[in-house]
């Protein structure tokens, strides 16, 4: 219980700016409310490990590290910085650096809290409204430029939504949703050039019921519905983890299947937490060889999409009338 009691403080109290300044890090560029970082986790020339200071998270966009962790909160960061390291060693170390007392703070200290949007999921918010796909312009594009909407049909939605407290307070939102057993929503969007990923409400994984012999697993719904497309008269019944961390329960699920099919990416979280699932399912088959040197099942999708013939791009007719035009 402490481990746990201690990680929520210090996700409500420790900036990750400050703690990577004062691991010797400091920011080379700032880009909007966007801090680039030369990455720590590994080696590059030029600045691609992201931290947004208001919602206190980042992301490391120029690829994966020997953690196989790519971006969330500042206790995500020390895993992958220390790495490996256990969850509590990595506590330790925080509390260490940014010379928190180790001793549990009462739940009614006095010491103030700064209020800020978790990096797991976006805390003090208000769904506004749900709807059907088709009502946003923003959202049907990235969904038309992952490959996906015709199979996000259904199964995705809009998600309108705003900032209760905070810095942020009375501002408003909108992302595609995807559903979780937990009734929470994982949101995926454009925003600029980079691909904004969070979670309103608890994490949890997807499950989509089918055929009760046949499983096929997948990270997240993006390579679920490129899968889909793919494989449009497939029958099985369908676990997204929607987070590597949420193996476990994925796990206990599956047990009962007597054919997995398991696409993760491939990288290194992709390749241990298969191997987590071949050490407790034996007969799980790894099937990320289809998608060859991509890193996943989307990428795979978007290459050969951008490979297509010229009579198979869209509105190829009007394309052509338009050389015409006087």
């Amino acid at each position: 219980m402490e481990t746990i009691r201690n990680a929520k403080q210090i996700k409500d109290e420790v900036s990750l700016v400050d703690f990577l300044a004062r691991l010797g890090h400091h920011p080379s560029r700032k880009s909007g409310k966007e801090l680039f970082y030369s990455s720590m986790l590994r080696k590059e020339n030029t600045p691609s490990l992201c931290v947004n200071e208001q919602l206190d998270v980042w992301f490391d966009h120029g690829g994966a590290n020997t953690s196989g962790i790519k971006g969330g909160n500042v206790i995500d960061f020390a895993l992958a910085f220390w790495h490996p390291t256990t969850f509590k060693e990595a506590l330790d170390k925080i509390n260490q650096i940014m010379l928190l007392p180790t001793k549990i703070v009462s739940l009614n200290t006095d010491r103030k809290i700064r209020p800020r949007m978790k990096a797991t999921r976006l805390a003090n918010y208000k769904i506004q409204e749900i709807k059907e796909l088709g009502n946003n312009h923003s959202i049907e594009q990235y969904l038309k430029k992952r490959g996906i909407w015709e199979q996000a049909q259904g199964k995705i939605k809009e998600i309108y939504y705003s900032i209760e407290t905070g810095p942020k307070k009375g501002k408003t939102y909108f992302s595609a949703g995807w559903p979780n057993e937990n009734e929470g929503w994982e949101l995926r969007n454009k925003v600029g050039v980079f691909d904004f990923k969070s979670c309103l409400g608890r994490k949890g994984i997807s499950v989509i019921d089918g055929d009760t012999n046949k499983l096929s697993m997948f990270e997240g719904f993006l390579d679920y519905l490129s899968w889909k497309k793919d494989n449009p008269n497939a029958t099985d019944s369908i676990i997204v983890l929607n987070s590597v961390n949420l193996l476990d329960i994925a796990v206990k699920k599956a047990r009962d299947f007597l054919n997995i099919d398991v696409y993760f990416d491939h990288d290194n979280a992709g390749d241990t937490a298969f191997k987590l699932i071949k050490k407790e399912i034996p007969h799980a088959i790894d099937c990320s060889h289809i998608y060859g040197n991509f890193k996943d099942y989307n990428e795979m999708l978007l290459a050969r999409k951008n490979t297509r013939m010229p009579w198979e791009e869209d509105n190829i007719f009007e394309k052509i009338l338009a050389t015409y035009k006087r």
